[in-house]
C-alpha cells in the first residue's frame, strides 16, 4: 500500500509510478481523513510506502496529522519507506518523519527524495522554473524513480538518497518550523471576481474541500495545507496569494489533470 498526498501533481505523479511498477494500492491521504478511516493491517511481507511533498522543510501538516491519528498493524515482514518531493531541497524533513512514524510503531527502512518542478511561489525569491527547467527536472525525476523503485521492489534497507541542502537543520528547524506554524493560511488568498470563469476547478482540485462557491471563497477553518493547487490550477490566474503571486508563474503536473 501506497499512502501520498499531492496539490500540483508532482507527488502523485511519483506514487504513481510506484505503484504500476510495485503492484502496491494507491491511498490518497486526504480521502482517508474525510472518511475517517485510521486502522491498516497490511499483509504478511507487504511494502508500505508514504510519499508526499516538501512544505517548508517539513513533512506537510495533513500527512503528519494522519500518521499520528492512524494505527499500522505491522511486523518485521513489512517493509516501509517514504518519498518526498521538492523543488530544491528538503532539509531534515525524513529526519522529523521518521520520528513521527517510529510514535506509531512504524520502523522506516529507507527514504528518498526526488527534485521536481517549483510550485511553492508565495516568497520573494520564489518563482516558478521556467519550460526547459521543468522538462530537465522531470526527466531527471524518470530516470530517478526507475532507480528508486528497484530498490523498494528489493526492500532494501537502510537506503537514504535525499537532498538535504546546505544547512538542512536550519531549513527545517528554524526557517521550516516559522513556516509551517506562521504561514500556513487561507487568509491571503483572494479572487479577481471580474476575471474568474466560474470553471470550479479550484474546489474541484483542493485536497482539504476548503473552496465553496463561484466566484470561490475559502473557509478559514483551519485545513488548509497552502499546496497552491487553487493558484496553479485557476486557467485564467484569477486566484492569487496576496499580491506577491500576480505576477509569478503557474505549474502543475499535467499528466495527472
Amino acid at each position: 500500500m501506497i499512502f501520498y498526498f499531492s496539490g500540483t501533481g508532482n507527488t502523485r505523479w511519483a506514487a504513481k509510478r510506484l505503484a504500476e511498477t510495485t503492484g502496491e494500492e494507491l491511498h490518497y491521504i486526504p480521502d482517508l481523513l474525510r472518511q475517517g478511516i485510521s486502522r491498516f493491517v497490511p499483509a504478511e511481507g507487504e511494502r508500505i510506502g508514504f510519499c508526499f511533498p516538501t512544505h517548508g522543510w517539513q513533512p506537510p501538516r495533513l500527512v503528519r496529522d494522519f500518521v499520528r491519528q492512524s494505527e499500522f498493524e505491522v511486523n518485521d515482514s513489512n517493509y516501509v519507506y517514504a518519498l518526498t518531493t521538492c523543488g530544491d531541497n528538503m532539509g531534515e524533513l525524513m529526519t522529523i518523519f521518521r520520528k513521527d512514524l517510529q510514535k506509531v510503531g512504524l520502523r522506516l527502512d529507507s527514504a528518498f527524495s526526488v527534485i521536481m518542478p517549483e510550485s511553492y511561489v508565495c516568497l520573494p525569491f520564489m518563482y516558478t522554473d521556467t519550460k526547459e527547467r521543468e522538462q530537465q527536472k522531470i526527466a531527471a525525476a524518470d530516470k530517478l524513480l526507475q532507480h528508486i523503485v528497484q530498490v523498494v521492489k528489493e526492500r532494501r534497507r537502510g537506503i537514504e538518497e535525499l537532498e538535504k541542502g546546505a544547512t538542512p537543520r536550519l531549513y527545517s528547524y528554524v526557517l521550516g518550523g516559522y513556516f509551517n506554524k506562521r504561514m500556513i493560511t487561507d487568509r491571503k488568498f483572494m479572487v479577481d471576481a471580474d476575471v474568474c470563469t466560474k470553471c470550479g476547478k479550484c474546489a474541484k482540485v483542493c485536497p482539504t474541500d476548503n473552496i465553496t462557491g463561484t466566484p470561490p471563497s475559502w473557509k478559514h477553518n483551519g485545513t488548509c495545507t497552502c499546496c497552491l493547487a487553487c493558484y496553479h490550477h485557476c486557467p485564467v490566474h484569477a486566484i492569487n496569494y496576496g499580491k506577491i503571486t500576480r505576477k509569478r508563474g503557474q505549474y502543475y503536473m499535467r499528466s495527472e489533470i
